[in-house]
Formats: structure tokens, sequence, C-alpha cells
């Protein structure tokens, strides 16, 4: 999380009847979002700076690791935009040992509703990763994932920001392990459109994996 105070605590709230042990990765924040999340009940691991989402991914995993009885690790973004039945199902296809990791899609139904350029914008990246990975993937760039604990060992993200997704893409096509895609909601409010990434920087995003 970063700066999410005024929405951690509700997400948090929301997340704990079904999953009972959340750590926030707090990525820098000035605002309270440290107190908010533990008021809420998250334990919280800091980063002094800000880094980027991809550091504090690595963070949140390499701390989940330490749990010997650690089954599953779900990704799950602070401003509120994934929902926790989803989590829950794809969490659902680790623990029944249906799948080693379980990325979400939004584009499997049609529950989520985007603008026409982030569409194509999103569809570009995916196409992208396919050609360079082989994995037939119809969201790359998704939050929202489930991963056993065996195969989150294998990550190990360098890239901190926003081309981390594609940097974990890559890694999980280079792992010996059983992937699947699960429909998913993500629920744009005006508050995580302006926390998000703008359109600008996903078209930078697909334009850096184009030319790297």
């Amino acid at each position: 999380m970063y700066n999410e105070a005024t929405v951690v605590g509700q997400v948090i709230e929301d997340l704990l009847p079904t999953f009972p042990n959340i750590v926030c990765v707090d990525d820098g924040s000035t605002d309270g979002s440290q107190e908010a999340a533990r008021h809420a009940g998250a334990v919280v691991v800091q980063h002094p700076i800000n880094l980027g989402q991809g550091a504090a991914l690595q963070t949140g995993i390499e701390y989940a690791l330490q749990d010997p009885d650690l089954s599953c690790v779900v990704t799950f973004d602070a401003d509120g935009q994934h929902r926790v039945i989803d989590a829950k199902e794809m969490s659902d296809r680790i623990l029944s040992d249906e799948a080693d990791i379980v990325l979400g899609s939004r584009f499997l139904d049609n529950r989520t509703h985007l603008t026409k350029a982030k569409r194509i914008v999103l569809r570009t990246a995916a196409l992208q990763l396919r050609m360079s990975t082989g994995l037939n993937l119809t969201d790359a760039h998704n939050g929202l994932r489930a991963i056993s604990a065996d195969a989150a060992a294998k990550i190990h993200l360098t890239q901190n920001r926003m081309a981390h997704a594609s940097e974990l893409v890559n890694q999980i096509a280079g792992m010996n392990v059983r992937l699947v895609e699960h429909p998913v909601e993500i629920i744009y409010t005006d508050y995580s459109k302006a926390k998000g990434q703008s359109l600008l920087n996903a078209i930078n995003i697909v334009a850096e994996l184009f030319f790297r």
C-alpha cells in the first residue's frame, strides 16, 4: 500500500473473515496508512522509502514464506479494486491442487467495464507477452493472483515499478508449474482511478516491453 489510509482499513476488514493472515507492505506512505492497516488487523511490513509495487510484492512474498505452514499467497490491491470472492475462488484452486499459480483475468467474463483505449493497451501487453513467453494469457497485468508456496519461493522480482507484472510472467514461463487464469472483476471507482496508473503510463510499459 502507498498512501491508502482512507480505504485500506475497509479493504482489510472485508478480507479478514476469509483470509485471517493479512500482510500489508507499506511502501513509504506518509498519510498514516500503517496505523490504519494495523488497527484493522493486518501485519504491516514497512519500506522506509517508496520503492514501487514490484518491490512491495517481493517483500510481501518473502515475508509470507517465513511461515512454515504457508500454503498459498494471494496478492490483493490495497485500493479496493479487487473482490474477496474472486480471491477466495482463486485460492481454492491452489488449495485443491488444481494449479500452482492462478492469475486473475478481467477478460474472461463481462463484469469489468473498461474504456476502449485501456482495453486495447491491456490486450496489446498480453499479446506481447504471449509472443515472448509462449503463455496464452488474456490479461498479463492483473494484480489479483494466487500462488502456491512452492511457486512463490521461485519468484524473484527485480523490477520495482509497474514493469514487474511483465517480469513476473516471464519468470512464470520459465517455471515448471501448472498455470490457469480465473475470471475476476476489477472495480474502478473514482478513488482507484485517481490512484491508479494513467493510460499514458500503461502505454509506456507496453513500449518498454517491445523495445527492451
